[in-house]
């Protein structure tokens, strides 16, 4: 059974020490598994758009620079060969993708692995639950200088996302905080000291009304309003649409003919009696 020290939030050291779980903790460390873990996390932060150019996109070069015999001098092509001063790169960096992926059992194991160094070097600390009211700096800065860890890389794995904690990590340049579950065996590796909530470790649910998990949610608000509703909320009524000046013009041709037609129907009707 691996043991570490127990400490409370405000950085006092406890008389009892902490018995770490098997299952995270049992004493093996695979260092080819860590090379791999390692090698691959930083493969995968690689952009891949290093380029040169080769002797097909660079420009110029299109006659020959001498002919071909009676010079004495070996014959040339272009001047963007290759040997050529400002010609193209051979063999040269290309756009490419350097992502990989490892089994997720080996990632697994290179994540224990990376946990056991740290605990067999005795660079791992286990304290209770940090609660921050707010954001403050100062505050986490102290807890590491009650650790002795003032001057080192620090890896402060909570429970679960707790937003004032990493917030007030975040001006310091040798602290990181990320959930337990998130931390890879890279971040482990990267941090000479783990510091370690104790809840994270046996699985016990924080108090919801202490921890101060994630930032309160803001709801987004809209830009303008929706031409559905009014500004009491009740729905608009539909507006009617107004027909072109073509169709009016053709609605009001007959109407016209039609008034025309009757003064000669009554005259019609004279003339007969």
């Amino acid at each position: 059974m691996i043991e570490a020290p127990l400490f409370s939030s405000a950085g006092a050291k406890q008389k009892a020490t902490f018995s770490l779980p098997e299952p995270y903790f049992d004493g093996t460390v695979n260092e080819p598994v860590l090379h791999q873990a390692v090698k691959t996390f930083l493969g995968n932060q690689r952009q891949g758009t290093a380029k040169t150019k080769t002797r097909s996109f660079v420009s110029g070069g299109n006659q020959k620079p001498w002919k071909q015999k009676g010079t004495g001098r070996a014959r040339q092509g272009s001047t963007r060969a290759p040997h050529w001063r400002g010609g193209g790169i051979v063999f040269g960096p290309i756009p490419r993708s350097y992502r990989a992926d490892i089994p997720r059992k080996v990632r697994q194991l290179a994540r224990r692995s990376a946990l056991n160094a740290r605990a067999r070097e005795g660079s791992l600390f286990v304290i209770e639950p940090v609660i921050f009211e707010a954001p403050k700096t100062a505050r986490l800065a102290q807890l590491f200088e009650a650790l002795g860890l003032g001057e080192k890389k620090v890896l402060v794995l909570t429970t679960a996302l707790n937003h004032n904690v990493y917030l007030s990590a975040r001006n310091l340049p040798g602290a990181h905080v990320m959930p337990f579950y998130e931390a890879s065996a890279y971040d482990i590796l990267w941090a000479q000291a783990i510091v370690v909530e104790r809840n994270a470790l046996t699985g016990e649910p924080v108090d919801a009304a202490m921890s101060l998990e994630a930032a309160p949610v803001v709801p987004i608000k809209r830009a303008g309003k929706s031409r559905a509703t009014s500004r009491k909320g009740a729905a608009n009524p539909v507006r009617a649409k107004k027909p072109s000046p073509k169709k009016a013009a053709a609605k009001a041709a007959p109407s016209a003919k039609a008034k025309s037609a009757k003064p000669a129907s009554k005259k019609k009707k004279k003339e007969s009696k």
